[in-house]
């Protein structure tokens, strides 16, 4: 019997040109094809990698310099990878040495700003997507606004912007943070904004921009609904749940889906 006997494809195969999910994938008899268990396979060692890679802070370090951006790096208190896995509430917190640096760089003014680039759960993100996306932001605040300096954090979770804003004093506080790894998003980018953070903050007082890559949300157009949030909260007096994206949807074409699919 033939290949093409075996092998039975899903009528639905030309929607996989619009998504990386795992839909149309055909079958030979029972069973999946070679080639989508060895796609599995390998995207989930990808997954895997983005969560133990660890982020190359003198590179970012030198993008952002190089850029015009001042700098700081700080660890939180998980001492290790293995130890940010296990203990979550570790990376929460700074580390002391850190704590006394941030005190020290703390502005006499407070800024109106303060973005970090965080490695989270995908150091891949943050590696590839936090200095191009810091830059589109700029790039789009008012003339007026002061930034503080680039935070880049290692070990960290969310929160740790919390307490990375509230001793720099930040009117509000941007994490830009890998995400969990998905089986199609290895390098997926989170957005994280907190008014007034401060030690303590729920999660229902952040807004979360998700899915930043250029597989996904474009750094255009992340940038451009962060600034949208980021007036408001400023207006506003809070973030969080009481703060709406009011920024129409975007709309991809067919053509600009494929591209991405293929990216």
């Amino acid at each position: 019997m033939s290949k093409h006997t075996l092998v039975q494809p899903d009528p639905w195969s030309r929607l996989r040109a619009f998504t990386d999910a795992r839909i149309a994938l055909g079958r030979v008899g029972n069973s999946q094809t070679t080639d989508a268990v060895l796609a599995f396979g390998s995207a989930h060692a990808q997954a895997r990698d983005a969560v133990h890679l660890p982020l190359e802070v003198d590179g970012v370090v030198a993008e952002l310099e190089s850029a015009g951006f001042t700098t700081l790096s700080v660890h939180s208190a998980a001492a290790d990878r293995a130890q940010y896995l296990r203990r979550p509430d570790l990376g929460r917190r700074l580390d002391d040495a850190s704590r006394a640096a941030l005190a020290a760089a703390r502005p006499a003014q407070p800024c109106d700003v303060v973005f970090v680039i965080a490695d989270g759960l995908s150091a891949l993100a943050a590696q590839s997507h936090g200095v191009p996306l810091v830059r589109a932001i700029c790039e789009r605040l008012p003339v007026d606004w002061s930034i503080g300096p680039v935070v880049i954090a290692r070990q960290s979770r969310v929160a740790l912007g919390d307490d990375i804003g509230g001793l720099l004093g930040a009117r509000q506080i941007v994490m830009l943070i890998g995400e969990r790894p998905g089986l199609s998003s290895p390098d997926s980018l989170g957005i994280y904004l907190t008014y007034a953070p401060r030690v303590g903050r729920s999660d229902a007082e952040r807004n979360c921009i998700s899915n930043v890559r250029p597989a996904g949300l474009a750094y255009d157009h992340a940038a451009t609904k962060l600034v949208f949030l980021l007036r408001g909260a400023l207006a506003l007096g809070r973030s969080g749940v009481e703060l709406k994206d009011d920024t129409p949807p975007v709309a991809y074409s067919a053509a600009q889906l494929t591209g991405r699919q293929r990216s």
